[in-house]
């Protein structure tokens, strides 16, 4: 069966390069794992791939939705797997016994990555009225009576969601109202099976190197116009897109919260953090085998020995 080139590992780590090396290499596209490149206003504060890059490597789930639009990991999943069965119907991939790889697939969302390596449980997807009834519930009543309708809803999933993610237990009252069942019974946790083969490749550097990478990027596309990018998208603050690192605190900023050089600061804090999460997260997958950046050989070593079962380059 074909193979599908996994890479992740912490923001900032070097997974553009890396996998575009690895892209050309094998003669296949880049699919983005990162759920807010899908959005096409955030090219500045996500990282996105430049134009140039793009056009020399075809990318999937790269700015294909507007900030409004609703999206989430089981979506996702349904989108990468057709997008991965069409590729193993084209004519140079006809041969579905070979190990040849399909894909990259790389980025550091790590529930979007589960979603196509494991599966997600069928959580129904919520209907935009119901979203906004909501959202306006929860601006006009608050936090406080959207976890006690949740509480009422599905007392087992309170006990366990975490009451500071404001996201989680809004998204769970929306599954109890929405379906009419209790949203810890679709927490099901099966394994899906694949049609494919999943290599998994982890980045990572010293932790003092990986922070300066982020630090550097910050201060990089702060020189690239994130500031002006974010006053563009002020307006839109609401949308759930833009509750992400870089924009949350210009917004502060422009609220009067923080000085320029705070929420700058600040972004580097939180995306520091966001880092770590990422490996805490990532670093729970046996499957996942780690490597630098910089080792691209080693790495191309490592794919053809899952997938062909050698170690020479091809």
């Amino acid at each position: 069966m074909h193979s599908l080139i996994v890479v992740t590992g912490p923001t900032a780590v070097g997974k553009t390069d890396l996998c575009a090396a690895l892209a050309e290499h094998y003669s296949v596209p880049i699919i983005n794992a990162d759920s807010r490149q899908i959005f096409s206003e955030m090219e500045i504060g996500t990282a996105t791939p430049d134009r140039e890059l793009m056009a020399r490597i075809k990318h999937y789930k790269v700015a294909e939705l507007h900030l409004g639009e609703y999206y989430n990991a089981s979506m996702y999943e349904q989108d990468v797997l057709k997008i991965i069965s069409d590729l193993s119907q084209s004519s140079v991939l006809k041969d579905t016994t070979s190990p040849l790889p399909i894909a990259i697939l790389t980025g550091g969302s790590m529930m979007y990555i589960d979603a196509v390596c494991n599966g997600i449980d069928d959580i129904p997807t919520i209907d935009t009225s119901l979203r906004k009834q909501v959202q306006e519930k929860l601006e006009k009543e608050g936090f406080e009576a959207i976890y006690k309708e949740l509480e009422a809803l599905d007392p087992d999933y309170c006990r366990i969601v975490d009451k500071q993610n404001v996201r989680r237990v809004v998204h769970g009252l929306e599954v109890c109202l929405q379906s009419g069942k209790t949203y810890s019974s679709f927490r099901n946790h099966t394994k899906k099976a694949r049609p494919f083969n999943i290599v998994k490749i982890g980045l990572n550097l010293p932790r003092n190197e990986l922070y300066e990478r982020i630090n550097q990027r910050v201060d990089l596309m702060m020189q690239q116009g994130l500031l002006e990018e974010a006053q563009r998208l002020y307006p839109y603050k609401h949308f759930n897109s833009l509750n992400t690192v870089g924009y949350k605190e210009l917004f502060a900023y422009f609220e009067g919260t923080y000085s320029i050089e705070e929420a700058v600061e600040r972004i580097k804090g939180n995306t520091r953090k966001y880092a770590r999460k990422q490996l805490t997260w990532f670093k729970r997958d046996p499957l996942i085998h780690w490597f630098s950046p910089a080792d691209k050989d080693k790495i191309i070593q490592h794919i053809n020995s899952q997938c062909y079962g050698t170690n020479n380059n091809r």
